[in-house]
């Protein structure tokens, strides 16, 4: 119970560490309408290219470290868990300790490889692709988007800074020189904002599926690997364990040799008292 709280509190610490890194109001819609610059072509009015949200997508690339820290983390808790499990039941075979937990760490090792190779599969897609099922993202982009009127007219009125709720305080006295552009910025600035919580929530909820099925993996079929190794080492670890330490075997043959030696002594002993029981009659 101990050890799925404590993932439970590091999954929340992650979750609150990608969005301390993903603060959308620094030089606000700056890099917006650098990218819809940059992708200007030959298509309708106030039209959202397709490459200028896949552009703004690779950010993904700044928060990568993340994840990757985080399962190192975690599969360095789970190896201190797992080793001090094997350790607590094999407490009276010393012989043993050393081998599990070796075997125990190689067998992590492979597990938290695994990992960071699903983390960083997930963190291609998510650069690649801009997709999601999820209606909170329409509900939220709508929101966002519907202050768009109030956002302008602070502009115009010469304000440099404006709340957006569900957001924020924002700086926007830099934004007055692109006033052509503003409002697909806007709109492209709120369909940003949307969907990047959709990632978010998609990095800590998938993050945490993986480490659940993982762990069951570990427990279920992967620490058997650990037994196998250890039955079938090349070593006859368990063989060796059943045999006698040559000192041992050395007291063992000095001791059988002394009570063989008694055994005659007592035989002689009783021919002489024979010997001497006969002579006195």
């Amino acid at each position: 119970m101990h050890c799925t709280a404590r993932l439970a509190e590091m999954l929340d610490e992650y979750s609150a560490e990608l969005h301390k890194c993903s603060v959308h109001t620094k030089n606000f819609m700056v890099n917006e309408i650098e990218v819809l610059q940059e992708t200007k072509g030959i298509e309708l009015p106030n039209t959202l290219p397709h490459t200028a949200f896949l552009t703004i997508l690779q950010k993904v690339e700044e928060i990568s470290k993340l994840p990757r820290d985080f399962v190192e983390k975690v599969w360095a808790y789970i190896e201190y868990v797992v080793i001090s499990v094997l350790n607590q039941y094999s407490e009276n075979y010393h012989q043993l300790q050393l081998f599990i937990r070796r075997a125990a760490k190689k067998l992590v090792g492979k597990m938290k490889d695994r990992s960071i190779d699903w983390v960083t599969e997930n963190v291609q897609m998510e650069k690649g692709t801009d997709y999601t099922c999820n209606p909170g993202y329409m509900k939220e982009w709508h929101a966002l988007l519907a202050q768009q009127p109030k956002f302008f007219d602070a502009i115009v009125d010469g304000c440099h800074q404006v709340k957006i709720e569900g957001f924020g305080d924002v700086q926007v006295g830099h934004l007055r020189e692109f006033e052509l552009i503003l409002p697909q910025a806007f709109d492209f600035k709120m369909r940003v904002i949307a969907y990047w919580n959709v990632v978010l929530m998609r990095m800590v909820d998938n993050m945490a599926l993986h480490l659940q099925l993982s762990i069951r993996n570990l427990v279920s079929r992967e620490i058997e690997n650990v037994n196998n190794e250890l039955v079938g080492s090349p070593d006859g670890l368990i063989e060796r364990m059943l045999e006698e330490p040559p000192s041992v075997a050395s007291k063992r043959e000095r001791l059988n040799t002394s009570i063989k030696l008694l055994k005659e002594s007592q035989e002689v002993m009783a021919n002489i008292i024979d010997k001497i029981e006969i002579g006195g009659h």
